[in-house]
């Protein structure tokens, strides 16, 4: 969307000047000599398999940007794997990011608790986020009522933000040796535990234990102990006073309330502060001595698998008692209903089901190479099993499939998982020091990554900038174990690298400065266009946004749709000419544009061009199988056709138009009775419903092609109570003449029509008496 196209630039631009700025000052270091050293090399190929998947993409929009923020993604990569070996620079960066999530947290609390004009005035200045003064989203209302999201505007993806870092945050704790970090830490759990219930992410109470198992496989005994003692003590302490809070952010959200806010503020604040008091006792006093105290157990082998067990048995017991006894009353009554609904019949468990089947099937039609960038976004209408709307696939690992094919999938998954072995034996291997000081970014890639099996959390460029930060920290950790035979000599790996990388470079800096010019011009227009009617002073910005991308889907519409008003109010061919060719160009590169179909449509049918409309209207049917507005408009389309072709006696033509009509309202029946069919838990999604319209133009089809009794059964079904609305008497219309014709009557609907409309007995008899 052309809202988000600026920030995504900037990052392009950003990351390929820190990526110059790294090649300039680690040039003498760059070498070929370890797997280590070739994994830079190998985190290219993940954008080139979306450059590769370019040749079948399904909008080169979306599918250039793709390969823009992958580009993003390697750099980060490549720059971090260097950058995190040296000790100072990965203290900053972890402190950096540990910091940003506390200001995160801090800003969702903010907005929950009513201040959302301070909070948006906190970063209005610099976020289009924010509208009349209040963030968007920050809290998210659906049929749950609010839920916290902060600047995700997400609430799923904000808690597998939550996730990670409070995982990393009691890791935090417990390394760091120094008192005031120990209680900033710990001060920081109950935020953060609050925030992730207050979003009511059933995935993310879901994939937290999981995650929280796996990291533990990683802890020795004592630190796997500590884990448990500092998120219990976390989770009673955010029990104690989520009650409160949660009422008094449902509260605040209808009406602000100062004294309101301060309570809620004073329960988090005092919570807060016990919970790291009682924390930093608990290190300062109980953990030196546990850890001396098993230390000997420790040493065991296998001693770090029994916690793990343990926790899974905790785990399966806590979930029994929350979603099947009355223990779960003791949430608020948001956060109990969303724990009382976790089941595999849930609407939303059913829904990504529906969408990885889906994904299996648009995977199909792209196996090899894949559809490039966007392509679950572009493509999911033509694929869905059921009229839902989701821009998103709900799992990373099948979007990216069907992005890259079976060839960027296997290349992506045998980079990571290589990574992350690599990097857990070199973790097995070290010291315990040795082993901390790069596990945040394990837990950081990890547990994002786990999440996004259930959710789109990767389609976040922020999200995965900090996936790829947290890959490219693993691998600074990883033994630089030495290639044997590909080994490269420092000069030549120097100069093929910089090669690479100048030209790499070169062409983002161009890119993204380009697009960016392209995205002021775009919103240039839209400006002008708010305040002025001059067609040239509008047309000027659109020009010079499609002399850069001829394609740019915003502004080609834009100008397109003034072309065509031109043509509407002084008959200029011309005009008419101009719009029809710019938005032919759009649709080579962007074939599955609806907007661009129908606009091209509108154009036909202005220009009285009904049969080059309907050939449109019938061409592009099958991208979007749900769309119930556009197969009522290609049945009426077909039987205005048909009746016209019959009018001018072209038998073969008419027979052609009302076929189409006719397999267009199969098309409906069967998808309304395939909706039947779906579980009891699954929402249908959009309407899809045979309407008034449909099924007076499919009777009368059907009767204009003597077939009087499949015209009756069409029609009966399309009789209503109200007989005083036009189309509904039409049809009552037509059902008693197709029965007339057959000889037959429904005395019923007759009297009750004759009874509204006394002049339909002759509309009837005329009808009846008609052959064709």
């Amino acid at each position: 969307m052309l809202q988000f196209e600026a920030p995504i630039y900037w990052a392009v631009a950003i990351t390929t000047l820190l990526f110059i700025i790294w090649v300039a000052i680690y040039f003498k270091q760059i070498k070929l000599e370890t797997q280590q050293d070739w994994l830079k090399v190998a985190v290219l190929l993940i954008p080139l398999t979306y450059v590769l998947s370019l040749i079948s993409a399904a909008s080169e929009y979306l599918a250039i940007n793709m390969i823009l923020i992958q580009c993003i993604y390697a750099i980060i990569f490549v720059m971090t794997m260097y950058l995190l070996q040296n000790n100072k620079i990965n203290h900053i960066i972890q402190s950096s990011l540990i910091g940003i999530a506390y200001v995160i947290v801090g800003f969702g609390l903010l907005n929950w608790l009513g201040a959302f004009s301070f909070a948006g005035k906190l970063v209005g200045w610099f976020s289009a986020g924010v509208i009349n003064g209040v963030y968007n989203q920050a809290i998210w209302n659906d049929s749950n009522g609010p839920r916290l999201a902060s600047v995700f505007q997400y609430p799923n993806t904000y808690a597998a933000f939550l996730m990670a870092f409070l995982f990393i945050t009691i890791f935090s704790m417990i390394r760091s040796k120094k008192v005031y970090t120990q209680f900033l830490h710990s001060f920081m759990l109950v935020p953060i535990i609050l925030s992730l219930l207050l979003t009511l992410s059933r995935t993310g109470l879901v994939m937290l234990p999981i995650v929280f198992v796996i990291l533990l496989l990683l802890l020795k005994p004592a630190k796997q102990i500590l884990w448990f003692i500092y998120s219990g003590v976390a989770a009673i302490g955010t029990l104690v006073v989520l009650n409160p809070i949660n009422t008094a952010g449902l509260e605040l959200q209808l009406q602000f309330s100062g004294s309101l806010a301060a309570k809620g503020w004073i329960y988090l604040l005092a919570a807060s502060i016990i919970v790291a008091i009682v924390s930093w006792v608990i290190q300062r006093w109980i953990a030196p001595q546990l850890e001396h105290g098993i230390q000997s157990w420790s040493a065991r082998k296998g001693s770090s698998l029994w916690i793990p067990l343990g926790s899974v048995i905790l785990t399966v017991v806590v979930s029994v008692l929350l979603l099947g006894t009355s223990v779960r009353n003791i949430l608020p009554d948001s956060i109990s209903t969303r724990l009382e609904n976790i089941n595999f019949q849930q609407h939303s468990v059913l829904e990504r089901i529906t969408f990885y089947k889906d994904s299996t099937k648009l995977f199909a039609d792209y196996p090899i190479i894949g559809a490039g960038g966007g392509a679950w976004t572009t493509l999911y209408e033509k694929y869905q099993n059921n009229p839902y709307v989701s821009a998103q696939a709900h799992n990373f690992f099948m979007q990216y499939l069907v992005e890259v094919g079976i060839i960027g999938f296997v290349i992506f998954m045998a980079f990571i998982l290589f990574v992350f072995y690599q990097y857990v034996g070199a973790y097995l291997r070290r010291s315990e020091e040795e082993r901390e000081s790069h596990f945040v970014y394990f837990i950081l890639s990890m547990s994002i990554l786990i999440l996004s099996i259930l959710d789109f959390n990767m389609s976040y460029v922020f999200i995965g900038m900090l996936v790829f930060l947290g890959l490219g920290g693993m691998t600074a950790a990883m033994d630089p174990k030495p290639l044997r035979r590909s080994k490269v000599s420092k000069s030549a790996a120097r100069g093929m690298y910089s090669v690479i990388a100048g030209i790499t470079a070169i062409i983002l800096l161009i890119t993204s400065v380009r697009f960016l010019q392209a995205n002021h011009y775009a919103y240039e227009a839209k400006k002008v266009a708010q305040t002025s009617q001059d067609f040239q002073e509008i047309k000027v910005p659109l020009d010079k946004d499609l002399s850069i991308r001829s394609t740019h889907t915003d502004s080609l519409l834009m100008l397109s749709s003034l072309y065509q008003q031109g043509f509407q109010q002084t008959q200029d061919a011309q005009f008419y000419s101009n719009s029809i060719q710019l938005l032919q160009r759009g649709l080579e590169a962007e074939p599955f544009n609806k907007n661009m179909v129908k606009q091209l449509m509108s154009l036909y049918e202005m220009k009285g061009e009904s049969v080059q409309a309907y050939n449109l209207k019938k061409e592009y049917a099958n991208n979007y199988i749900w769309d119930m507005d556009w197969y009522e408009q290609l049945i009426s389309r077909s039987f205005d056709l048909g009746y016209q072709a019959l009018g001018q006696g072209d038998a073969a033509k008419k027979e052609s138009y009302f076929t189409s009509g006719l397999e267009a309202y199969q098309h409906v029946v069967d998808g309304v009775e395939h909706l039947q069919t779906l579980p009891e838990g699954q929402l249908q999604g959009q309407p899809f419903e045979l309407t008034p319209t449909m099924i007076l133009n499919a009777g009368k089809i059907k009767y204009m092609l003597n077939d009087s009794a499949g015209a009756a059964t069409i029609l009966k079904g399309g009789i209503a109570e109200d007989l005083t609305d036009a189309t509904n008497r039409e049809i009552a219309r037509w059902y008693l003449a197709a029965l007339t014709k057959d000889g037959q009557q429904d005395q019923a609907i007759y009297d009750k029509l004759i009874a509204v409309a006394p002049n339909e007995a002759d509309e009837i008899k005329q009808i009846a008496e008609l052959n064709f």
